[in-house]
């Protein structure tokens, strides 16, 4: 990787909507070198599927304020015996019952689904993943989720997230779907992911 100011304003470019793009590339310049990221494709796939899950970076809290329809398309099992209305567009209530009793997490009165709930760049989730991290950067986000938010640590705890499941593997191979697969759980919004993907490739070969 070179010339981080015209990254930068190659970045600014492609995502012209992030208003923390220099604190982004930053620690991009910074990390990416740290943990064998500063390769072209595996650069590529890691920022595609971050700029799918954080609308370009422009959101970097998980959003759960759902609907009915959204609550029964997206979490049907979970309201099978609940009243559906009762949390319809309460994204704290939501994250209460469709986070309880996993990924560490207490039941729903914890309160833990919401404390808890999806930050970063690969939307770090769960009390679990959450102590876990703390202890890889030596710092308390289980009392302090939100310091996640912070520039430094929501790119540290994406990268935390992708050498956790060894992701540069499937990026050599440009193996998407599987590297979505570990993001996602599933394959959900994999045309974007794969857009986003190319369109970081493109952009930033030239520093390479």
């Amino acid at each position: 990787m070179k010339n981080e100011q015209g990254f930068l304003e190659a970045f600014k470019h492609l995502f012209p909507s992030c208003e923390i793009a220099n604190d982004i590339v930053h620690e991009i310049f910074k990390q990416f070198p740290e943990n064998d990221l500063d390769k072209l494709h595996r650069l590529s796939h890691f920022l595609g599927q971050c700029a799918h899950e954080t609308l370009s970076f422009t959101r970097f809290t998980e959003n759960l304020n759902y609907s009915v329809k959204g609550l029964l398309t997206v979490f049907p099992k979970y309201f099978k015996n609940k009243n559906v209305n009762e949390y319809a567009r309460n994204p704290e209530k939501i994250a209460n019952l469709v986070y309880a009793n996993r990924m560490g997490n207490g039941n729903e009165s914890s309160k833990d689904g919401w404390k808890f709930r999806g930050r970063g760049l690969i939307q770090l989730t769960g009390k679990s993943n959450y102590e876990e991290f703390s202890k890889y950067c030596n710092e308390d986000f289980l009392e302090n989720p939100d310091k996640i938010l912070e520039p430094k640590y929501m790119l540290k705890s994406a990268i935390w997230f992708w050498n956790k499941n060894n992701l540069n593997r499937y990026a050599d191979c440009n193996e998407i779907v599987r590297i979505t697969r570990k993001i996602n759980g599933g394959t959900n919004g994999l045309d974007d992911r794969s857009i986003k993907t190319n369109q970081c490739f493109n952009t930033f070969k030239p520093f390479f």
